[in-house]
């Protein structure tokens, strides 16, 4: 990685900030040796957790405020000028650095990002993306929370950024796309992700090839390399993934506890049931992406541990190291995906 990368951090976001914030700093500059980080926040909590070693690679600016986890997206934008969330955004602004992470408040740090980096060109309005582990590996869905409600023209912009984020960081070159649905006949589906649906057909080609409409249960089968949807369900369909996970891990070990046999068996299969951890553990995946913003932005969980964040910290470095805000501009502005160009699309 070039030796310019630098990612802000708002360590005072997440329930075990700074410190998790702090050690997922170590395994992130071994895998990316030239990577420099500035961490926004109260000195005095940052720096009982740093060593002698980061001073060469981290840089610390201290500040009181910070944005509260039940704050409004409203309030904190007015009030929180000064606080380490948008300190680390006005970072990349300002050009010191050219990616941020933060465990906080998901809705401030929406509207912040949006306030000081703005969409880029043609795009209406940003999307989070995540990854979702799958039979066949993982695949990117969005939006997982930053739209409530879209119309056809937002799905087919989210469906764009998606394909881009999916071969930057997957390496899929032309993904599938798909939008989640009640079914996946054609006719199925209220007006919006019909009309999006022809929207796509008609633009697909080297940059993407449209699937159709994929039910919930394709989420896991991994279908499709991007999955399309609002806000809402895409929010529930993120949380229901996790919940379940948890609870097959849980309903598991109670099994292999329960008797001195499935005790021994549980120690026999040590090795695979760690693997099975290791594949549906939330923290190995975690990072949502502000997709369509001028300038890398990346949420952690708030409850991510360091290996967590350490992921999140990854993710940013890898979307800086691709340019993958250049390649967004590039495909919205050289191959006209504006707003205009998408709404006449189903006539084309």
């Amino acid at each position: 990685m070039d030796t310019s990368t630098v990612i802000s951090l708002d360590a005072m976001g997440g329930d075990h900030a700074p410190r998790v914030v702090v050690e997922a700093l170590r395994p992130v500059r071994l895998q990316y040796p030239g990577i420099r980080f500035i961490l926004f926040g109260d000195r005095d909590r940052i720096v009982r957790h740093l060593d002698s070693e980061m001073k060469d690679y981290v840089e610390v600016r201290h500040t009181d405020e910070v944005v509260a986890s039940d704050e409004k997206p409203s309030q904190a934008l007015r009030r929180g000028k000064n606080t380490s969330m948008r300190l680390a955004i006005d970072a990349v602004k300002a050009g010191e650095a050219q990616g941020v992470v933060s465990g906080g408040n998901t809705g401030a740090l929406m509207a912040m990002s949006l306030f000081s980096l703005r969409p880029v060109a043609g795009i209406d309005r940003p999307a989070i993306a995540g990854f979702m582990p799958t039979m066949r590996g993982e695949s990117v869905m969005l939006d997982l929370g930053a739209n409530s409600e879209c119309d056809d023209t937002n799905l087919v912009q989210f469906a764009l950024m998606g394909a881009d984020f999916c071969r930057a960081v997957l390496g899929r070159q032309t993904p599938s796309v798909g939008l989640l649905n009640i079914g996946e006949e054609d006719v199925k589906g209220n007006e919006t992700v019909r009309a999006a649906a022809e929207k796509l057909r008609s633009l697909q080609g080297d940059a993407f090839r449209y699937h159709g409409f994929v039910e919930g249960n394709d989420i896991t089968r991994g279908t499709v390399d991007v999955i399309v949807t609002d806000g809402f369900s895409g929010n529930v369909a993120l949380k229901s993934h996790e919940g379940a996970a948890r609870m097959v891990a849980y309903t598991l070990r109670q099994a292999m506890t329960a008797t001195w046999a499935g005790k021994i068996g549980a120690w026999i299969a040590r090795g695979a049931f760690k693997r099975l951890r290791d594949r549906l553990d939330p923290n190995g995946y975690n990072g949502g992406v502000f997709l369509g913003l001028n300038g890398v932005v990346v949420k952690s969980h708030g409850s991510a541990n360091t290996t967590g964040f350490a992921s999140a910290l990854r993710l940013a470095a890898d979307m800086v190291q691709d340019g993958m805000i250049d390649r967004i501009t590039k495909d919205f502005q050289d191959k006209g995906f504006d707003a205009r160009q998408l709404k006449g699309a189903e006539s084309a």
